[in-house]
């Protein structure tokens, strides 16, 4: 079947190609939005797909007549290309001068984006078209649960309100820790409000009264951002994904059950402990079999972190949480993007941490030293012994009950311990 093409005015050398469901999140031309659903982009090499834009921003007409603006027809314009000063650019709806496509009165200098020009808006996360709100007023966004002062789209039917950057989360998408795909949800109906969850991709709190991303077989939440972001979202054409697709009603794909790879084969060492020698890991479709061999030429790991981690060092079970911003270590203080989570309390630990060695030997110390957990006394002083500086007593440390010989893990097993 012959594609749909469109003649657009940003590249009169090259007609736009349409794709019905593109999910790169790649910024579009008109709204400088990320863009999710129907889209229209250049194929041609030279251009390097960079014109992108929403199916609805690529179709705008190059001229309208306004109610904002009734003296005057309106002409469509490319801020990026046409050098205004700043405030001759600036928009009359929302106040701000972008780089976004602009209907403009050049007699009046009367701009407006096209976003803020639209006077009813087909958003795919809710089921009534929504309409501008011309005055500014203080509303809380139904999807991101902020309060602001501004101009929102709202859907008087449902007394909806949304901020226009929030109108283009996608409906339905699929993340690389759940096997179904997630809808968006900004209601009460699926959720009980009273509800304590936690996002199963960063392990923070979730308001479930505002939006969020929601499977409804498996009772998987996850943060609006957090599914959205390209580190956790699975890039698929998900109209391609049939119902039941990728169904397993042995596997239960709650975070209680949740883990990046399965067990195939195990060996017991000299001390008792059990060791992995094959897994299936969820990356790879072969199996991965444990090596002692170097890997050369500094090769990068290819990420065998488990999504669920129990430890000595706590009570509760912890989940593998990553974010954008940088998250405290329980156990030592750093902070990290990448931590092990707590659900039921405050505490975390980084993968430095969470890895260190039960026991270990130092080369001046004719004990072995045992990690510990909490203060070896009530004194209110805490040294290591080894580089004689003052211990946090609520971090780890390694000890020698024999010696009562305290000391910090880095004392111990170096700056780097999993560096070889």
């Amino acid at each position: 079947m012959e594609q749909q093409q469109l003649l657009h005015f940003c590249d009169s050398k090259h007609p736009l190609v349409y794709l019905p469901d593109y999910r790169g999140g790649a910024t579009c031309c008109g709204c400088q939005e990320s863009i999710y659903g129907p889209t229209y982009l250049c194929p041609n090499f030279e251009c390097n797909s960079s014109y992108k834009h929403h199916k609805s921003c690529a179709e705008v007409p190059l001229g309208l007549h306004h109610p904002l603006h009734p003296l005057h027809p309106l002409i469509l314009f490319d801020e990026k290309t046409g050098y205004l000063e700043k405030e001759k650019s600036r928009c009359q709806v929302c106040n701000e001068s972008r780089e976004e496509y602009t209907y403009r009165c050049y007699r009046c200098d009367f701009n407006i984006h096209i976003k803020c020009a639209i006077l009813q808006l087909e958003v795919e996360l809710h089921d009534h078209p929504l309409t501008p709100c011309w005055k500014r007023i203080t509303f809380t966004c139904d999807i991101c649960g902020k309060e602001d002062k501004g101009r929102p789209y709202l859907c008087a039917t449902c007394c909806f309100f949304i901020h226009r950057s929030c109108a283009s989360f996608p409906r339905r998408l699929k993340v690389v820790r759940h096997k179904h795909p997630l809808h968006i949800t900004h209601s009460s109906f699926e959720l009980r409000e009273s509800d304590s969850r936690f996002c199963q991709l960063c392990v923070q709190k979730v308001d479930t009264r505002y939006g969020l991303y929601y499977c409804s077989k498996c009772d998987f939440v996850a943060h609006l951002n957090c599914a959205i972001d390209k580190r956790n979202r699975e890039d698929i054409n998900l109209l391609e994904l049939k119902d039941g697709e990728n169904e397993d009603e042995e596997l239960d794909q709650s975070v209680e059950s949740a883990a990046a790879y399965k067990v195939k084969k195990i060996k017991v060492g000299e001390d008792g402990t059990e060791i992995a020698t094959e897994i299936e890991h969820f990356s790879h479709e072969h199996d991965l079999k444990l090596t002692d061999e170097e890997v050369h030429n500094n090769e990068k790991c290819d990420g065998l972190v488990p999504e669920i981690l129990t430890h000595e060092g706590h009570k509760h079970r912890l989940i593998l949480s990553y974010t954008s911003f940088e998250q405290s270590c329980s156990s030592c203080g750093d902070r990290r993007n990448l931590v092990f989570r707590c659900t039921s309390c405050e505490f975390a630990i980084d993968f430095k941490c969470a890895t260190l060695p039960q026991t270990t030997r130092y080369k001046q110390h004719e004990h072995p030293f045992t990690l510990s957990y909490a203060a070896e006394d009530d004194s209110g002083e805490y040294y290591c012994d080894i580089c004689e500086e003052e211990r946090n007593p609520n971090h780890w440390f390694y000890y020698c009950v024999d010696c009562t010989y305290p000391a910090h893990p880095k004392c111990i097993l170096g700056e780097y311990p999993n560096m070889k």
